[in-house]
């Protein structure tokens, strides 16, 4: 089950991240600012989703990989708090902020410059989960070439 669980959790994960980040460089080219509230908004709702989909991915890989040294499991394992810290003290702040300020029609300088901050993160959080993607697969052995 745990093989099973933990897989999805960790799609789910950096497909949720990836929804925000491309909806909002989307809204914020194209967008007016209802669109752009209603973006800040859905991340807000999509939360719910995302962050027990990253506990779980968390948990579970750390519930398999046990004590084992593996040069993969020791780069996930030094990637995680980093992506979690990202996440809980960097990402859900900025999107409180840009929905707070985006909901008051607010789209000043501290507005753009969160956004940023917000926009970095991300793909650092993105680059960094799909490098933990990459490494689950070589360790389960899926999609190895020929």
């Amino acid at each position: 089950m745990i093989r099973v669980l933990h897989p999805i959790a960790g799609v789910t994960g950096l497909l949720c991240i990836a929804t925000f980040w491309f909806s909002t460089v989307a809204t914020e080219a194209l967008g007016d600012a209802a669109a752009i509230l209603a973006v800040k908004t859905m991340i807000l709702w999509g939360l719910l989703l995302l962050v027990p989909a990253m506990a779980v991915a968390g948990a579970t890989g750390w519930r398999m990989a046990g004590r084992a040294t593996a040069p993969r499991i020791a780069s996930k394992r030094r990637r995680m708090p980093f992506i979690a810290l990202n996440g809980l003290l960097v990402l859900v702040p900025c999107a409180f902020f840009l929905q707070a300020r985006a909901a008051e029609g607010d789209f000043g300088e501290a507005f753009f410059l969160v956004q940023g901050i917000e926009l970095l993160a991300g793909a650092t959080n993105l680059t960094l989960m799909g490098l933990n993607m990459r490494d689950g697969f070589a360790l389960a052995k899926r999609f190895a070439r020929a």
